[in-house]
């Protein structure tokens, strides 16, 4: 469960939140909407941990994970689905250093980092992110597309 109880941030003169009270509980699904500058991007950034509230609190679960997307994106060969997995840096960490282990042969090294991808769903991450391509709209040809290929400001539409 997410929680806001009485949170007020402010950016600069302007005030975003004000005693904001908010629940969200782990099956609900929440659309954030409003005009530009009025806080959506701020409090997501709260949210990410990348914002202090001004006042009252915020509480996550220690357990959350959240997965997002930059608002603007880079120009980048890197393929669609590619950049979406970049976004998990503890999946891309742990293949990494799992990449390293095997070619090294540390094989004790090797298995304790694949208890951690299962632990994380690691193993499970690509079908995710062909799913939230899939609810963006992207087709599934999308996915091997490179970043720069769509139209829009920074690369994705």
């Amino acid at each position: 469960m997410i929680q806001l109880n009485q949170l007020s941030l402010q950016r600069g003169p302007q005030r975003l939140l004000e005693q904001a009270q908010l629940t969200i509980h782990a099956t609900q699904k929440v659309g954030i909407i409003g005009a530009n500058g009025v806080g959506k991007s701020s409090l997501f950034k709260l949210i990410l941990g990348e914002l202090q509230a001004d006042e009252g609190d915020l509480s996550l679960p220690t357990n959350l994970i959240i997965a997002h997307m930059a608002q603007e994106v880079s120009d980048s060969d890197r393929s669609a689905l590619e950049y979406v997995l970049d976004g998990d840096r503890r999946l891309r960490h742990i293949q990494q250093q799992l990449e390293e282990a095997e070619t090294s042969g540390n094989h004790h090294r090797s298995g304790e980092l694949h208890a951690e991808m299962a632990a994380i769903d690691g193993y499970t991450a690509e079908s995710r992110a062909y799913q939230l391509l899939n609810g963006l709209s992207f087709k599934p040809t999308d996915a091997s597309r490179p970043v720069s290929t769509f139209s829009g400001v920074g690369g994705f539409a």
